[in-house]
């Protein structure tokens, strides 16, 4: 017996036609480190377990087709979800058709929703900061038709402001890219940052030209009973983002 799996819907007006939501750690059958609704197959869990997990997401959300897993990589491809083959290398998928659902697994990593204001056009981005420095977010609005200023925004569970330590290296590569990104970093003791990747996130797309952002209210190292963390634990399950169009 599994208890009831939770899920966070997006908190965002989109169109009814737009389904969102990021899974919890609650639900499944994963044991040990991965307790329990473990949906990532490349952590160390036992395969049929995450098996069982994703089935268990698939049979609570009534989707009628497996969705559109990704084998993440930290760069910038974004895949037509529609037409990938599962296990593409990539970091985003994006989709007009209905019936296909769009999929990041995070623990940690920002996973960033977009859609048109018509319900028309989804894509789903998995954001950590080397794909976000290298430019995912503005790869995932490029397959947009409508213009940046006409899509929504929510930005999913991740690991919140005084949480997510980085060096001096990474400080850097932003500030490269814009003097404004210093915004989003906060020092510590020898040469440590502590980074806000919500509010980077929110300075890409808003020079990208979106406009409509919403979302960036959890952390996934504080708030240790709904989410995994690898920064908090090392070895961990990992969480789904979903999206799709009814």
């Amino acid at each position: 017996m599994t208890d009831a799996l939770q899920f966070l819907h997006a908190d965002w007006p989109a169109p009814p036609s737009v389904h969102a939501l990021a899974t919890t750690r609650a639900g499944g059958v994963s044991l040990g480190p991965y307790a329990s609704l473990n949906l990532g197959d490349h952590v160390g869990d036992q395969p049929q377990a995450v098996a069982r997990n994703r089935a268990l997401v698939r049979a609570s959300l009534n989707l009628g087709a497996e969705p559109v897993w990704l084998k993440q990589v930290h760069g910038t491809n974004v895949v037509d979800a529609a037409s990938t083959e599962a296990g593409a290398a990539a970091d985003g998928a994006y989709t007009d058709k209905k019936g296909v659902t769009c999929a990041v697994l995070t623990a940690d990593c920002l996973p960033i929703f977009i859609c048109d204001r018509r319900g028309t056009e989804i894509a789903l981005l998995h954001g950590g900061w080397r794909g976000l420095a290298a430019g995912v977010v503005e790869a995932g609005l490029q397959r947009f038709h409508a213009p940046a200023d006409e899509l929504l925004v929510w930005l999913g569970p991740a690991i919140g402001p005084g949480r997510y330590e980085v060096g001096e290296d990474v400080r850097r590569v932003f500030l490269a890219h814009d003097a404004q990104a210093a915004e989003a970093f906060r020092p510590r003791l020898a040469g440590k940052w502590d980074m806000d990747i919500y509010r980077v996130a929110r300075q890409r797309l808003v020079a990208a030209g979106a406009r409509a952002i919403y979302g960036g209210q959890y952390c996934t190292a504080a708030q240790s009973s709904l989410f995994f963390s690898h920064r908090r634990d090392g070895v961990t399950g990992r969480m789904a983002s979903l999206i799709w169009l009814a």
